[in-house]
């Protein structure tokens, strides 16, 4: 059963040009959900399924799915899945989530061809809106599909024009009926690019993704008062972009710190300020802050998150400020099955594919599926860990050979056997 690389690129760069923008280096795409690149990478996915057979079905909130019941299989077992998105942040690369759609795509189309007899359906998946460029704050489609977001929620959510994601899926004849359940599933597989450096730096073609991050974002304000910056003397201000600054480097500390005694692998970043009236002549009067904090150790999160509230606290008693703290979302980190890293290790050997283990620091639409079923995340590498850019690149290469692995372990779970002569 071997991948049919020079396939796989075709549908990976046919793709690209749905949403294609001009761009000085590098190839770049924006297919935002609702629009009529979108549209066209959709109705791209569904023309290739349906070409290999395979049974498309829409849903209430545009996730699409391909369903591969071969004579061997019992269509009553429960399927192995696998799959990604088409949507694209704006201004962004060809290969982050197409990769993991056409490859879980060529994966049927390898077995087709070889003559492989899965005693399991398979299913091909496009979650919608993963990115959450233009409705919600992303993995909208797999929330729906594992239940923590309800189909009527999802249709009402409005884009920044009040446009919402049901009118948007009916313009573009995408509003489906009922809703794809991810426990039906057993089990669930996506490859993506790393978006990460782990797996240039040690020339693997393929990484086994062990967990991925859990995620918490904090909001801060700090008020001061905003006043003449010329005529406010320095000992008289209550300066709260000056009490800000104290805090973004605490949390930079903080973070050095539990990397150095706690894990590797955390990161803590103030990502946005915004500063009020923000006025070169005016001494700043308030200071909200956006807070990212992730890692594989959920303990090691809680302990930047205290190191925030207290460096809070002591710019509150040393300058004066009032300070107030929220910690609006909070996901804790999501392991990976180990019986399917285990598969796809298997695969690797067999296909004499190095594989490695690492986590992700990114979000998946896997984080969801993994609350309700057997879930395995497989990276390609990425050329200078860029992604979300038009110079995201990975190679060919690299994207066959993960794909390779991705079907020996997707074949081992659906209990594929070659067919006789």
């Amino acid at each position: 059963m071997e991948i049919d690389a020079d396939r796989l690129r075709r549908d990976i760069e046919r793709n690209a040009e749905h949403g294609e923008i001009e761009v000085d280096e590098g190839r770049g795409r924006t297919v935002l959900t609702g629009t009529d690149a979108n549209r066209a990478a959709r109705e791209m996915l569904v023309d290739r399924m349906e070409a290999v057979g395979l049974d498309v079905t829409v849903d209430a909130v545009g996730n699409i799915a391909g369903t591969w019941t071969p004579e061997s299989a019992d269509p009553d077992a429960a399927p192995v899945a696998a799959g990604s998105h088409v949507d694209s942040v704006p201004e962004g690369g060809i290969f982050d989530g197409p990769l993991g759609v056409y490859a879980a795509l060529e994966v049927v189309r390898a077995m087709q061809d070889a003559g492989v007899e899965p005693s399991r359906p398979l299913v091909v998946v496009s979650f919608a809106e993963e990115e959450g460029q233009r409705f919600a704050d992303g993995l909208l489609g797999s929330s729906v599909a594992v239940g923590e977001r309800s189909v009527e929620e999802a249709l009402a959510i409005e884009d920044g024009e009040g446009i919402s994601l049901e009118e948007s899926l009916e313009r573009i004849g995408f509003r489906g009926e009922g809703r794809l359940d991810a426990s039906d599933w057993a089990p669930w597989y996506e490859l993506h690019v790393e978006q990460d450096t782990q797996l240039e730096r040690e020339n693997v073609s393929v990484g086994v993704v062990t967990t991925i991050t859990g995620i918490t974002h904090c909001e801060a304000e700090i008020v001061g008062e905003a006043n003449h910056a010329g005529a406010t003397a320095m000992d008289d201000r209550t300066d709260a972009l000056a009490a800000a600054s104290e805090v973004v480097l605490d949390v930079e500390a903080a973070a050095n710190d539990v990397v150095e005694s706690e894990s590797e692998s955390a990161v803590g970043t103030v990502g946005s300020l915004s500063v009020s009236p923000n006025a070169t002549n005016v001494v700043p009067g308030s200071v909200e802050l956006g807070i990212d904090v992730r890692d594989v150790e959920y303990q090691s999160m809680q302990t930047i998150v205290e190191a925030t509230r207290s460096s809070l606290a002591i710019v509150e008693a040393d300058r004066g400020v009032e300070t107030s703290f929220s910690r609006p979302f909070d996901l804790e980190p999501t392991p990976m099955s180990e019986s399917l890293r285990a598969a796809a290790h298997r695969a690797g050997e067999a296909a004499g594919i190095r594989t490695m283990d690492l986590h992700s620091g990114a979000a998946h639409d896997t984080m969801h599926v993994a609350d309700v079923t057997d879930a395995a995340l497989l990276f390609a590498p990425s050329r200078g860990g860029i992604s979300h850019n038009p110079r995201e690149w990975t190679d060919w290469d690299d994207c066959a050979s993960a794909a390779q692995v991705l079907a020996g372990a997707m074949a081992e779970s659906a209990g594929a056997d070659a067919a006789r002569e």
